[in-house]
């Protein structure tokens, strides 16, 4: 196991660490880093990697810049824990643009969260910065069901039992303004049930007479299309068969005035996450998780498949999903995934815990007890414990939609062979250079 720390030096990651805002006429909305604009905060914790024992005091130096330049402005600041109301509130001075925050400590492993407000004119910046206490500590609040494995059995089976021939059904068109002279993309419709299908682009590299590794990227949270199916088309350019799938069926060539219309179908963009989930077998995320094991199904069966190398990759929402196909498939040799969302999902039921999301929280009665039991099914943290093959995973401290809490104690749970690249300052976004190093780490990986 390999824990490693993003950008090296401390001082490189000084310069990481400048974080801005875009803003409207009243507010501003978070970004890490500055673009084009005038302002921008630099928070440097006094422990470099972010990471303190509990019981241990942190400082966190903060400055606020204009044009560059320390501003002696007055900030206002909440402490309080991952996700949850603030404990602790209080305003600074900054002199010559500087000042130490005393953020405290926690008794039991956790997040603390330093969250900033500067007013300068008619407009307001904020900023916050995350810091650990023993994460490597941190274990779940979803307990792990006995007939955990038996149900996910029998789902898998009834798929596979319900389609005709024990196949895939399968539509398949190339779709020439995404092939190119390196490889050809195809629209597929995937079967995955009887009642069920998914669509996706499949890339398959050219000029080759040999056989390729699969790679099934299953998408973030949300009703919506495959946007950017040439974003990641290095895969296939490095001799990767890859599907980029969506989950609900709805085929990615239809507007985002059908996508709209739909998603307000479903109660908003995430609705569908809340369907059917008051019982195991109607929550809306059963034929999610199988069509991905599907999904698999038919890259297994493609003459070019090398017959060894499956990988699953993917963030957020897709991260959970590639958690979890490789859990729930022993054909899976290797897994990425980025600040996995659906973990630990029913925290929030316990008081003073942090939970993932979607953010299921009592307050709108989205944790009652036949609730919470369905989410012990569905919880990344019961896959986690499940995975054999390699994972690399990735998180942020930042995070504010799959927070670091909860990114730790599925970590903390996977007894596979794994690695990870922490990289604090991050909120809910990876870089280009981290994404493509992910496909390099599943390159060292073929066997």
């Amino acid at each position: 196991m390999t824990m490693k720390r993003i950008k090296g030096q401390w001082m490189m990651g000084l310069a990481l660490a400048l974080i801005t805002f875009h803003y409207s006429l009243f507010t501003a909305s978070a970004e890490n880093y500055p673009y084009r604009s005038d302002y921008l905060w630099l928070t440097l914790p006094d422990h470099p990697n972010w990471i303190y024992a509990t019981g241990e005091k942190a400082k966190v130096e903060v400055t606020f810049c204009r044009y560059g330049i320390p501003q002696n402005v007055e900030v206002s600041y909440e402490i309080g824990p991952d996700m949850l109301p603030a404990t602790t509130k209080g305003k600074v001075m900054l002199k010559n643009g500087r000042a130490v925050i005393d953020m405290g400590t926690m008794k039991k492993p956790g997040f603390l969260d330093l969250r900033l407000k500067a007013a300068i004119g008619d407009k307001q910046y904020e900023h916050h910065v995350k810091v650990g206490f023993s994460p490597e500590r941190l274990q779940p609040y979803t307990k792990n069901p006995a007939d955990f494995d038996a149900f996910w059995s029998a789902c898998l089976e009834e798929a596979r039992r319900q389609v005709v021939t024990d196949k895939l059904l399968v539509k398949s068109e190339k779709v020439d303004k995404y092939s190119t002279d390196e490889f050809d993309c195809y629209l597929l419709k995937l079967h995955t049930d009887r009642r069920h299908s998914i669509y996706g682009y499949l890339t398959m590299p050219k000029h080759s007479n040999g056989r390729h590794p699969v790679v099934l990227c299953p998408p973030g949270a949300g009703i919506k299309t495959i946007k950017e199916p040439m974003r990641n088309t290095y895969y296939a350019q490095n001799g990767f068969i890859r599907l980029e799938m969506e989950i609900h069926g709805l085929n990615p060539e239809m507007t985002d005035e059908q996508f709209k219309e739909i998603s307000s179908a479903f109660s908003g963009e995430n609705g569908y996450l809340e369907n059917g989930l008051d019982n195991r077998d109607n929550y809306y995320m059963k034929h999610v998780y199988v069509a991905c094991v599907r999904a698999l199904d038919y890259l297994c069966s493609l003459p070019q498949w090398d017959g060894r190398n499956v990988f699953v990759q993917g963030g957020s929402q897709g991260g959970a999903l590639s958690l979890i196909t490789a859990a729930l498939d022993p054909r899976v040799t290797a897994c990425v995934a980025n600040h996995p969302a659906l973990s630990d999902m029913a925290g929030y039921a316990e008081a003073g815990r942090t939970g993932g999301y979607p953010h299921f929280v009592r307050e709108n009665q989205m944790l009652t007890t036949e609730k919470i039991n369905t989410l012990q099914y569905y919880d990344v943290v019961n896959f986690a414990r499940r995975i054999q093959c390699p994972v690399y995973l990735t998180w942020g401290f930042n995070d504010n939609t799959c927070p670091p809490t909860t990114s730790y104690i599925v970590w903390n749970l996977i007894s596979a062979p794994k690695e990870s690249l922490i990289t604090p300052i991050n909120e809910h976004w990876t870089t280009a250079d981290t994404n493509y190093g992910q496909m390099l780490w599943l390159q060292k990986h073929i066997q």
